[in-house]
């Protein structure tokens, strides 16, 4: 009887030891699924063209900012992905994006007073902070 490539000898080799049950077998769905693709309308497939994905209509709602974040974004009503573009063009622009830990904020008095006084804050704080600083028009 002749062993596959990698089976039990390959087991021994490595010290650790072979299982029970012997080897799965092939017909049993285990791993990556060859051939085809899962979906019908692949990217690269040629299927269906699909449709552009549409905007959160939430999102695309103009809110006012309040005083503190219209002093770094502008005082005008504005959607919140506008006012997420505008303050990362104000962090990068005056270099408060942290030089080790890209993830961090420093804060310089503009954003501190957006930040509810925080010298630091990290990028997923951020956004949460800035929603506070949001009404609905």
């Amino acid at each position: 009887m002749a062993t596959r490539k990698g089976g039990r000898k390959g087991a021994a080799k490595r010290g650790g030891a072979a299982k029970k049950g012997g080897r799965k077998s092939a017909s049993r769905s285990g791993g990556r699924k060859s051939g085809g693709s899962r979906r019908a309308s692949s990217s690269r497939g040629g299927g269906a063209k699909r449709a552009k994905r549409a905007p959160n209509p939430a999102f695309m709602k103009p809110m006012q900012p309040s005083d503190e974040l219209g002093a770094v974004v502008g005082a005008r009503p504005m959607p919140r992905t506008e006012v997420t573009k505008r303050i990362w063009d104000y962090i990068r622009k005056n270099g408060l994006q942290d030089q080790k830990n890209r993830r961090q904020i420093n804060a310089d008095d503009r954003l501190r007073a957006v930040f509810g006084g925080r010298r630091q804050v990290s990028m997923f704080e951020m956004t949460k902070l800035v929603n506070n600083h949001l009404k609905s028009t």
